[in-house]
């Protein structure tokens, strides 16, 4: 049996966990700074560290309490070198340097991007029935802050890229349409909820389909509410937020599935997996889950946002499969999946 140590602090989120067998989540301990940013309105890189620092040895130490092992009971130590806020990844990174030195452990450097694609093979370790670990080869929808990436998965840790973001990923354009409408962050789950109450065709927001291209475009998308929202605002009208999110929302789900069950179609995948915070989406899983075409897996709502687990579960595939790290590594705060 071999358990992985992961930690994760690529953004706002100082998370620990312990992983048996690459899938079974042993525990999974999350100190999120969410309230801390608010205030700002987004993430403030030099808070995020520096919370990270108060929070890190408690988490690390909460972690392996819960998973009831000690640190020479763990094979080796997991750590987020990239990509994320330099100064939050710095804390990480040293922290999972001393532990794995300090504990003759080997250390493995994992991308944050791959950690959300293998979310989808978490399970809690108290399942009785776990569900089936998705099948190669796969299509890989990546939706993660500022990174909307479509990858073809033919073996673990093998990705070819079929199209990125050329502007605003969907995570960017969440936070910054909520923002236009005036929506607390963060976007994404403020938008959510409001567009329970509007009509999703109330605003014909265009659809950037890019023809003969897997890469995705939301920029003007996000022009498109900020022109609505002025437009409101000069004629001194209250702005109708639930329709406009609901119809916003909507256009950008359009542009993610059918982009994504074209791509699925085109490479003759088997199954499709859908990895980062906006698949947390309600709206958005609703749409992949009612096709029957492909076998879809969408993580548990817990493993969408920043979590150690799914690092921990990247970082297995990685060193069983001997892709081990030299003690010199050092952080790559922009880091594409390859």
């Amino acid at each position: 049996m071999t358990h992985i140590l992961a930690i994760e602090t690529s953004c706002d989120e100082t998370a620990c966990a312990v992983l048996e067998n690459g899938r079974a989540l042993v525990s999974s301990v999350v100190a999120s700074q969410m309230d801390v940013h608010a205030r700002y309105g987004g993430v403030f890189p030099e808070v995020a560290s520096r919370q990270h620092v108060l929070s890190i040895t408690p988490v690390v130490e909460e972690a392996l309490r819960k998973a009831g092992v000690t640190i020479n009971q763990v094979d080796a130590i997991v750590v987020t070198r990239g990509p994320g806020l330099a100064g939050s990844l710095v804390v990480g990174l040293n922290a999972a340097k001393g532990i794995a030195l300090g504990a003759g452990k080997p250390l493995v450097g994992v991308n944050h991007l791959e950690g959300h694609i293998y979310a989808a093979w978490l399970h809690d370790a108290s399942e009785l029935n776990p569900p089936p670990a998705p099948q190669f080869p796969l299509m890989a929808l990546l939706v993660s802050g500022g990174h909307t990436e479509l990858n073809l998965m033919t073996d673990h840790l093998s990705y070819k890229r079929l199209g990125a973001t050329l502007d605003d990923a969907a995570g960017e354009a969440f936070d910054k349409v909520a923002r236009l409408m005036g929506l607390p962050y963060p976007g994404g789950p403020s938008i959510q909820k409001i567009a329970v109450e509007g009509n999703p065709t109330a605003f014909a927001f265009p659809r950037a389909w890019l023809d003969e291209s897997y890469n995705f475009s939301f920029s003007g998308l996000k022009t498109a509410v900020l022109r609505e929202v002025r437009r409101f605002e000069a004629e001194k009208q209250p702005i109708p937020v639930a329709d406009m999110a609901a119809s916003f929302q909507t256009a950008v789900i359009d542009v993610l599935f059918s982009k994504t069950m074209q791509a699925a179609r085109q490479y003759g995948v088997q199954e499709i997996i859908i990895g980062g915070g906006v698949s947390a989406n309600k709206a958005l899983r609703e749409t992949f889950l009612a096709q029957n075409e492909f076998k879809v897996h969408i993580p548990p709502l817990k493993y969408c946002t920043d979590n150690a687990a799914m690092i921990a579960s990247a970082g297995y595939y990685r060193y069983t499969l001997g892709h081990t790290s030299a003690w010199d590594i050092d952080i790559q705060p922009t880091w594409p999946l390859s």
